[in-house]
């Protein structure tokens, strides 16, 4: 029996070799290749031999492309090329990579806007452009990108407000926009998102309270971590925030938030970090925060608490690594 099974499992693999062996890659994707081909620098191009970007004979895929056979054909679905200082607007053939699942460009020297045709990637997972000069607004319609689970648009020069159309990505885990040039109100309806749980919008120029952004029922029902530092947010933290009962990391700091730290907050069953320094806070802060069993860290710095008010841990800058978000 084992044997048997082992003699299927060679038959499978070689059959998948020889399939992709002889499959021709879609026309499609080996033009819009050879096109980004064209237009980006010497860093990548070296590297990609031949016409056929999936390989062809004796030459293999070119590096951070990956493909997969689709019938009769292969065709592109992941194109990762990131730190290797491309320079130029984004590449709009990109967007005629119909079957792409993950698209990495991050890092590089990117410029202009993110087109429009961005929104024609409908099995899009993974965007990943953060670290490189792109522009102008977001584009609303990455709101098309109905399977999309990652965003990665921060560290850029991205203005304007940020498109409600976002709250319309049912799968979206995972939101950075932060370190941009955005402006207005942080859109409420991004608490309607069901899976989402990360958000960071930190280092830009957005206004509003918190009471706006969680106004509807049920928001932010999965979110563990939320990043509002460094913007001109108002108002004081409502007690309705500690309904967000997955909330573990609360980064609230350089904002001009005003008010007393409401005692419901210290019942967010897993709060771990909470970040309320450089802000205009008053009062004095609940005991249950210092007997908060996983509260590890809590900074306090440059607010106007009664005296007594102590930070909790060291404060560090937190950042989380690529690593947690791998898929």
């Amino acid at each position: 029996m084992a044997s048997s099974r082992c003699e299927l499992l060679v038959i499978c693999v070689l059959s998948l070799f020889f399939v992709l062996a002889h499959s021709k890659t879609l026309k499609r994707d080996v033009k819009a290749l050879n096109e980004i081909k064209a237009s980006l620098g010497w860093r990548v191009v070296y590297s990609w031999v031949g016409d056929d970007p999936c390989g062809d004979g004796d030459l293999p895929p070119w590096s951070g492309v990956t493909c997969s056979t689709q019938g009769d054909y292969r065709v592109v679905t992941e194109l990762e090329v990131y730190a290797v200082s491309i320079v130029g607007p984004f590449p709009i053939a990109v967007t005629n990579l119909l079957d792409l699942t993950r698209l990495d460009l991050h890092n590089n020297k990117l410029t202009g806007p993110i087109p429009a045709q961005i929104g024609r990637l409908k099995r899009l997972k993974v965007l990943n452009l953060r670290w490189n000069k792109l522009q102008d607004v977001i584009p609303p319609e990455i709101g098309e990108l109905k399977r999309l689970t990652h965003l990665y648009l921060s560290f850029n020069m991205f203005k304007g407000e940020i498109p409600k159309e976002l709250a319309t990505l049912p799968e979206l885990r995972y939101l950075y926009l932060q370190e941009n040039r955005l402006i207005g109100r942080i859109p409420a309806e991004l608490g309607t998102l069901q899976n989402l749980r990360h958000l960071d919008v930190g280092n830009n120029h957005l206004v509003g309270t918190i009471r706006e952004l969680i106004r509807f029922d049920g928001s932010f029902p999965a979110l563990r971590n939320l990043y509002l530092n460094n913007n001109y947010l108002s108002g004081g933290i409502p007690a309705q925030l500690s309904k967000l009962t997955s909330l573990e990391i609360v980064y609230l700091s350089y904002n001009k938030f005003i008010g007393n730290i409401p005692f419901a907050i210290s019942h967010i069953p897993k709060l771990t970090f909470l970040y309320l320094d450089h802000n205009q806070f008053t009062g004095r802060i609940p005991d249950a925060f210092y007997k908060h069993p996983f509260l590890k860290e809590m900074y306090i710095e440059g607010n106007m608490f009664k005296q007594g008010a102590t930070p909790i841990g060291t404060h560090i800058v937190l950042e989380v690594s690529d690593s947690d978000f791998v898929v």
